[in-house]
């Protein structure tokens, strides 16, 4: 049993046959001795075995259908209700292993069990530390002060608050510059730990190993004034003279303005424009690119991309869909097939590829472009390690 919070990541958790259980409100009608009738609405606690999901993205509602599995004062085993899951109310959610029930289920209603896929999103529902799926990271800072922080899709994360004090700028003293200086060392040295840079290969969280063509994420350097521009000279200094393996950061610093080095400024700092434009882009670049090269190989009639159920595990089978380059494109709307045994189909696809055959899995959102474009071709797609022969151009030659 896990608790969530956030209606995205519980949409996609939440399945067919599932228990779901959190607090609800009932119209209950009572009769009294006289026979008269009164009726009022309820609060309580209610599991119910999940029919059906409607997500409005608009409200942040979602809303879960069902029948109730365990008796109340006020419901009976198989009445229908719909739980209204909203921001900041827990609820608990159970997925049976196959073969488990409660009493009164019929046969045959279980969920599948935690599989890989859905333990793979609840890490990162619950990835508090932001690592996981920190879409960009931001230094909010002014003289002597910097906030680092993740953000997240659905949160911000402060992790490290750089203090050092900086003394009054003197004429012709130079105790402010080498404060400074220090300054903005420590922040880039606590930055570089935060998003575990590696100095032989120049990658990090935030800037993929030479060669990837993951989109670097932005580094958004916010300040009054000239602070997070020095900053940002101070890191192109470093990377010119000590540290050539800086210098795939570069591309990812953007220098933005801010009305405080706190990091109650931050908000403003997301509120722009320009801000708002690169962390859209940056959030499915990976997946848009992806799904750019299969088109590529599809015009180009490569024999390297593949699409449809049958086709996708046929590719897999003969092992095209492995370690160099191999690519398994699924969308999460499978995942959220009513049929047990479609969904343990794709959990089983997904896993073979990633852990068998070493090749990688990604699984596009429905919700984005994207994913509507591999829906466009029945969910399913690969990018294949090497050609394979189409089955029925093979057919065609020996008619």
């Amino acid at each position: 049993m896990f608790f969530l919070a956030v209606q995205w990541h519980a949409y996609n958790l939440i399945r067919p046959n599932d228990l779901l259980k959190a607090s609800a409100i009932r119209r209950v009608t009572t009769t009294s001795a006289t026979g008269t009738t009164a009726s009022s609405r309820v609060h309580m606690n209610l599991q119910i075995r999940v029919k059906s999901l409607d997500f409005d993205i608009q409200s942040s509602q979602l809303h879960v259908s069902g029948q109730i599995v365990v008796e109340t004062p006020y419901t009976k085993i198989g009445q229908h209700h719909t739980l209204d899951l909203e921001l900041q109310r827990n609820f608990t959610l159970e997925k049976e292993v196959e073969g488990s029930s409660l009493p009164g289920d019929g046969p045959g209603t279980s969920a599948g069990g935690w599989d890989s896929v859905a333990i793979e999103m609840l890490k990162d529902a619950v990835d508090e530390g932001g690592k996981r799926r920190a879409e960009a990271v931001a230094v909010v800072m002014q003289e002597g002060l910097a906030n680092i922080c993740f953000i997240g899709q659905f949160q911000t994360v402060l992790k490290q608050k750089v203090e050092l004090t900086i003394p009054r700028k003197r004429q012709g003293g130079s105790d402010y510059d080498k404060a400074l200086s220090k300054f903005y060392q420590l922040t880039l040295d606590n930055l570089l730990r935060l998003i575990e840079f590696n100095s032989a290969t120049g990658s990090s969280l935030v800037t993929p190993a030479s060669g990837s063509d993951t989109s670097a994420k932005p580094i958004l350097l916010a300040s009054p004034g000239f602070t997070a521009a020095g900053f940002q000279k101070h890191v192109q200094s470093v990377a010119n003279t000590t540290t050539s393996s800086l210098k795939p950061l570069l591309q990812s610093l953007i220098v933005v303005h801010s009305s405080s080095g706190h990091i109650h400024s931050l908000n403003e700092v997301l509120q722009s424009p320009a801000v708002q434009t690169r962390l859209s882009n940056t959030k499915y670049a990976r997946e848009t690119a992806l799904m750019d090269t299969f088109y590529t190989h599809l015009r180009k009639d490569t024999n390297k991309a593949t699409y449809g159920p049958s086709e996708v595990e046929s590719a897999v089978d003969q092992g095209a869909v492995g370690r160099g380059g191999g690519v398994l494109l699924i969308s999460n709307r499978l995942f959220r097939a009513p049929n047990v045994r479609e969904r343990q189909r794709w959990v089983s696809l997904v896993d073979r590829v990633r852990d068998v055959e070493g090749g990688e899995v990604r699984v596009l959102s429905s919700d984005h472009e994207s994913g509507r474009r591999l829906d466009g071709l029945g969910g399913v797609a690969a990018i294949l390690t090497f050609p394979i022969e189409d089955h029925d151009e093979e057919h065609d030659e020996d008619d």
